[in-house]
């Protein structure tokens, strides 16, 4: 094993290897990853060096281009917010202007500008999702519920779960494909 990355948060466990381990990881069919999937309950994504490169790769580009598009920024500003690790818009938006002013070719006000378009366009997200949510017809009961993120929402209102008792009346493997 190169390096194991943990990410408790979604239970997804990614390892790197290097291709001549990797039949061995994977086992005959994909049984030892199989069996230690169900023994840890999480996701086991097994990978190369060259698969995990390609995959960081790809992430820093849809994270650069996200801030390029939804902050208008050009892609030297987004590319230098990744590298130094915002991933999303809301790192940006709860970030601080102290925090910012710490990268190199980030001033005072081109940070407060940053925190400004985050907050804007996370406003504007909200709008949009009570908006979804509003048009989906979505009963109060149901909006109100604690526990329900506004995400979480959206996807039952798209699956016809739009009352509390359809929400109910969900079976637990239900429920997890719905928001899988």
């Amino acid at each position: 094993i190169q390096r194991v990355l943990i990410d408790k948060d979604n239970k997804r466990i990614d390892i790197i290897l290097s291709e001549e381990n990797l039949s061995k990881a994977i086992g005959r069919r994909g049984q030892n990853v199989r069996l230690a999937t169900k023994l840890m309950n999480f996701e086991i994504n097994i990978m190369t060096d060259q698969e995990d490169s390609e995959r960081r790769q790809t992430e820093f580009k849809e994270k650069t281009e996200n801030f390029v598009k939804n902050l208008e920024l050009d892609e030297t500003l987004g590319q230098l917010l990744v590298a130094e690790g915002f991933s999303s818009i809301d790192d940006i938006k709860d970030s601080t202007v102290e925090a910012l002013i710490k990268i190199e070719g980030i001033e005072e006000d081109t940070a407060k500008e940053l925190i400004d378009r985050a907050k804007e366009y996370h406003q504007k997200d909200l709008e949009e999702i009570s908006k979804k949510i509003k048009d989906l017809g979505l009963e109060n009961d149901l909006i109100n519920h604690k526990g329900l993120t506004p995400g979480m929402l959206v996807t039952l209102g798209e699956q016809n779960i739009l009352k509390l008792s359809d929400f109910a009346d969900l079976a637990s493997d239900e429920l997890t494909r719905s928001f899988d």
